[in-house]
């Protein structure tokens, strides 16, 4: 495999006029520098991430494809940089290059893209992008000795690879990100090349690099998720409460002057454009480090950190102290008597300057939680402000709040005490079922995501202190995950509704939704106990994944049996494993007891 050869690309990258904010400020000229090196120094990589994520089933090899053809535009350009073509955007330049690749837009299946022009083109590329990719071959896995051979006769090579195969994978996933997974994996790579252990090594380290990219992966997507399906308003209302809580002295100008940086940079990424995506990032970055005085003093270390590590160490870095000045409420929302002429006059800015000042008081609160409170809000505000004594109407705001905030408190106990009843596999088994039953559409493999995801975020959160916050927090990233980032996801009616009727409050709705009744199941398939020497064979962790795809494929194919039912099937399921396993004829014990089985299904 040959490493991919776009020195020379970058010269001609810089030259697009159109692409570039021009900086004016000092801080601004030396970050747009430090920016423009870093993005020469990784744009084999950027490539890389753009073409994969774009067209997943692509091969390698046309990624190669890609790359002289970007290379022979180029040498066209540089030649003569007054031609129209020279003046586009680069991410409109890759998919352009990406449709001109002889048969491949055919081969694909994204003809239909290539017919579109300027933003209809760019969003049809997005909604190609596909979240379950289970029609790719699994991620190669390379013994260690081999691992480290690869490396050795050729890095770049190798990083290639691995940055194209977690690319196409994570097709959601920003620029940054993905080039900072890939600068943990050669880390981690070099490291572990030197361990005598070099299995374990890879094993441990490669856990901490997945955790990271799938926590990104699931954020960034349910904040995509949001603004596609609910406008750019609702992406301004997550970072109000999230820069609010994290930097909770921050004077609302300061505030409303990041966000509409924030706003403004976030679609790029979303889109999928990652020159525009890493230039965006950047800018943020710099604009809250040239005001650390005014914004954070936690932030110190991060701003001397390098692209992208510099933007991840802001994100993750504690919130800041609630300043001491700062009282408990502000009565100007609840108490004052101009309440409704202060919102008429802009209703807008009004409501961001609540949502600031309540999320900055409450650090206790999750973002979906503040941003519940904000819609109470706003309702109430519209029903007083119609009555002839608003004040008397919205006085009592605060245990509407609090009404609010119970609710959702009550779903999250609920949720950490079937974790300390039930335990982590008898949970994980309550949410395969649960799962199946409200959205038999999905797939088996998405079920079976989605339910461990939840296990893990009740494991991780139910013991701390912020148990709230951060089980609420991180069972909406979930909800996000089923709803998915293109508003043209469907999977059934009430599900439908969960995830386009509010933002703030889908995770309410979820929590009501029963079976799925317009769900037909398949005709009775027997080939579910037909079992067979391939569960002996099995390692553990291979046996537990087909443990749970047959209950999961159970649920779809009886979704009105009990929990209780389904229970004493799956549990039959693993004795008849166990039975059958530790004769000295398998097949003939499959043979008598899947059937057996089956029956027993059928008759509950």
């Amino acid at each position: 495999m040959k490493q991919l050869k776009l020195t020379g690309f970058v010269i001609f990258l810089f030259f697009l006029p159109e692409s570039l904010t021009l900086p004016t400020k000092p801080q601004d000229v030396d970050n747009f520098g430090t920016t423009q090196k870093f993005i020469e120094q990784n744009l084999g990589y950027i490539t890389i991430i753009t073409f994969a994520q774009y067209i997943q089933e692509a091969s390698f090899e046309e990624v190669e494809m890609l790359a002289k053809s970007m290379t022979e535009y180029k040498d066209e350009c540089l030649a003569n940089m007054t031609l129209p073509m020279c003046s586009k955007f680069p991410n409109d330049v890759f998919m352009e290059k990406i449709c001109a690749m002889e048969g491949l837009p055919q081969k694909h299946n994204f003809s239909h893209c290539c017919s579109k022009t300027d933003f209809e083109r760019r969003l049809c590329f997005f909604r190609n992008k596909k979240a379950d990719v289970g029609f790719l071959p699994p991620l190669p896995t390379l013994d260690p000795e081999v691992k480290c051979e690869a490396y050795k006769n050729n890095s770049g090579s190798f990083l290639s690879n691995y940055i194209y195969e977690v690319s196409r994978r994570n097709p959601f996933v920003f620029a940054p990100t993905l080039l900072t997974v890939t600068g943990r994996f050669e880390e981690m790579t070099k490291m572990c090349c030197e361990a005598k252990d070099k299995a374990n090594c890879f094993r441990a380290k490669a856990f901490h690099v997945v955790q990271y990219l799938k926590a990104l992966s699931s954020y960034q997507k349910n904040v995509c998720g949001a603004l596609w399906k609910f406008g750019p308003q609702v992406l301004k209302s997550i970072y109000i409460a999230i820069l609010s809580q994290k930097f909770p002295k921050i004077e609302f100008k300061e505030l409303t002057s990041l966000l509409e940086e924030v706003s403004s940079k976030y679609d790029v990424c979303c889109e999928g454009d990652a020159v525009q995506c890493i230039r965006g990032r950047s800018q943020v970055m710099s604009h809250i480090c040239s005001k650390q005085d005014f914004i954070s003093n936690k932030i110190k270390q991060c701003c001397e950190k390098t692209i992208p590590e510099r933007g991840e160490c802001i994100i993750y870095s504690n919130k800041d102290d609630r300043p001491k000045d700062l009282s408990l409420r502000e009565a100007k929302f609840t108490e004052s008597e101009n309440v409704c002429e202060e919102r008429n006059a802009d209703q807008d800015i009004f409501m961001a300057e609540f949502l600031y000042e309540y999320s900055r008081r409450h650090p206790e609160l999750s973002t979906p939680e503040l941003l519940r409170i904000a819609r109470v809000y706003d309702d109430l505000l519209k029903e007083c402000c119609s009555t002839e004594n608003p004040p008397h109407c919205y006085r009592d705001a605060e245990s509407k709040f609090s009404e609010t905030t119970d609710k959702s408190l009550k779903i999250v106990q609920q949720e950490c005490e079937y974790l300390q009843n039930l335990g982590m596999d008898d949970l994980k088994y309550h949410y395969f079922i649960k799962l199946t039953k409200t959205a038999p559409q999905l797939s088996t493999d998405e079920v079976i995501f989605l339910g461990e995801e939840m296990v893990t975020a009740l494991t991780t959160c139910c013991t701390l202190s912020e148990e709230f916050a951060c089980v609420d927090n991180l069972v909406d990233l979930v909800l996000g995950e089923i709803c998915g980032v293109n508003e043209n996801r469907t999977i059934n009616p009430a599900v439908d509704h969960c995830c386009k009727a509010s933002f703030a409050f889908r995770r309410l709705c979820f929590a009501t939704l029963e079976a799925d009744k317009t769900y037909v199941p398949p005709s009775a398939s027997q080939s579910l106990f037909n079992f067979h020497i391939d569960l002996c064979q099995a390692h553990h962790e291979e046996l537990q994944r087909k443990k749970d795809r047959f209950l999961v494929n159970l649920v779809k194919l009886k979704p009105e049996l009990t929990d209780e039912e389904l229970r004493s099937s799956f549990t039959g399921f693993s004795n008849v494993v166990d039975k059958c396993c530790k004769v000295e004829a398998p097949e003939a014990c499959f043979s008598e007891e899947g059937p057996k089985l089956a029956a027993k299904s059928q008759a509950s």
